[in-house]
């Protein structure tokens, strides 16, 4: 049977129309539900034109066992990056903001009731792996506040990397997140693509925090390198 996508006019929402996902289209319901089941919310983003949102739809979204996880425990929701379906401004950037740092396209951001993001990012092949650990983050936390969530999302084991590249990001992440400047300054240097663009191998998104740290470095004998790289 058919889900609530069947009803939408976005070619890549269609796509998932058949998916034994319960996907609800970004609406006041699926939040309202959200709220009123304490349920967190499983935002999937993507577009048609991406070979990895085909790949995630055939191996995640496409499996009743994993369908059946999602369907249990969050209230699941489905969003054209694309803008097929039109803008959207009642869409908060937040969610997709939070996402692409952490490396592209599909994006999985699980989200609090009241719509924080606490979790997230590119396409897993673990399946329903990343879906359990986020599910026991919230659950886990005694007060369900955003404070809390986070704090609890700091102890999930991440999901495997599905390349050199995905690895390559999350250990960016890490150094971000300590603010070892050097050492990130060293990791880009070392990791960039002199003849591609980009840092270490495919596949590659821009990552918005990377680049505007190259250029907050445009001084000092580094100057040079660092314009190199982020213009390029």
């Amino acid at each position: 049977m058919p889900n609530r996508l069947a009803t939408e006019t976005s070619p890549y929402l269609l796509q998932h129309a058949a998916n034994p996902v319960d996907w609800w289209p970004w609406c006041d319901e699926a939040r309202q539900l959200a709220r009123e089941t304490n349920r967190p919310i499983l935002l999937s983003i993507g577009y048609s034109a991406c070979h990895w949102c085909h790949v995630m739809a055939h191996e995640s979204f496409e499996d009743p066992d994993t369908a059946a996880v999602m369907n249990r425990l969050f209230v699941n929701i489905k969003v054209d990056r694309g803008g097929a379906s039109g803008p959207r401004p009642d869409i908060p950037e937040c969610p997709s903001d939070a996402g692409v740092a952490r490396g592209g396209w599909p994006l999985t951001m699980f989200l609090t009731p009241d719509g924080t993001p606490f979790f997230g990012g590119p396409i897993s092949r673990r399946r329903d792996t990343g879906c359990r650990h986020s599910s026991a983050c919230w659950s886990g936390s005694p007060v369900h506040s955003p404070s809390n969530v986070v704090r609890s999302r700091n102890r999930m084991p991440p999901c495997a990397p599905r390349s050199s590249a995905a690895a390559q990001q999350a250990r960016l992440d890490q150094l971000r997140r300590r603010a070892h400047r050097d050492a990130l300054r060293d990791l880009l240097d070392s990791s960039f693509d002199s003849r591609f663009g980009g840092f270490g191998g495919a596949p590659k998104f821009p990552h918005p925090a990377d680049i505007e740290f190259l250029l907050r470095r445009f001084r000092g004998k580094w100057r040079r390198r660092a314009r190199e790289m982020a213009l390029f």
